[in-house]
């Protein structure tokens, strides 16, 4: 059978992380073009074929961010699906978070999702098709010590993409959203302090008042995937402003 996908053209930020990688790759598999960016994309060379399109992007930049969507789009005849992917994590008590920290994490994870979806709509809306999927975070849907403009940055990003597929519903474009819990990336492992981390995560922490993982393991980068191109697809033609849970029922998520 062939793909929906194939032909098709992608816009991808945060490319060269473990979810976005996995993304770019399970994209380039259903034959889909894919111009991925990142901040650097060096990371993306194993995946080089006549359909990727590799391009540096820091997405807090909103004018290189309409500069690149534009000739994007006129190289590629048009834009048909977004995936905001590009995020930074903060680690850091309230009392010890910095105006420069905080700014930092808002700055990628909320205005950088702005910057792109507004572009990617303005390219969308005129043809009157289109979906956009931001991956957010199962922190958004509960307390977490610690990281609190992480999970604030990431709220506001969820809440700003529900609002834009309600303006968006009438020209046809779906926006929607994908929380993962703790996945198999850096940015996971990078938490860790030794190589029992993964089990730590897993059986959860009474002391920081954290669940564990009902399923008993961890999301791997291509289960996030496969629930962003569920999202991207015809078969959720009728789903717009969801927001699904890829965590293993870590957050007990109604």
């Amino acid at each position: 059978m062939v793909s929906e996908f194939k032909g098709k053209t992608a816009f991808l930020t945060g490319a060269a992380g473990g979810i976005g990688f996995a993304v770019v790759k399970a994209l380039l598999q259903e034959g889909a073009n894919v111009v991925a960016t990142d901040v650097s994309v060096d990371g993306l060379t194993e995946l080089a074929c006549d359909n990727l399109y590799a391009r540096p992007l820091d997405v807090t930049k909103s004018a290189d961010v309409d500069r690149l969507m534009d000739d994007m789009a006129a190289q590629c005849d048009g834009i048909d699906y977004g995936i905001n992917v590009a995020g930074v994590l903060s680690t850091t008590p309230v009392l010890e978070t910095s105006d420069v920290e905080w700014a930092r994490v808002f700055a990628v994870n909320t205005a950088g999702v702005f910057h792109v979806s507004r572009a990617l709509a303005r390219h969308m809306v005129p043809r009157r098709r289109g979906s956009i999927v931001t991956v957010s975070s199962n922190a958004v849907g509960v307390p977490r010590r610690n990281m609190a403009a992480y999970a604030a940055s990431k709220a506001a990003s969820t809440m700003f993409t529900r609002c834009l597929g309600l303006e968006l519903a009438e020209h046809g474009i779906r926006c929607n959203i994908v929380a993962p819990g703790s996945t198999l990336t850096s940015m996971q492992t990078g938490m860790w302090t030794d190589d029992n981390g993964g089990e730590r995560v897993i059986a959860g922490s009474l002391e920081n008042y954290k669940t564990g993982i009902p399923l008993r393991k961890l999301a791997t980068p291509d289960d996030i995937a496969n629930s962003v191109l569920f999202l991207l697809s015809e078969k959720a033609g009728h789903i717009t402003m969801a927001d699904i849970y890829v965590d293993g029922g870590a957050t007990l998520h109604a």
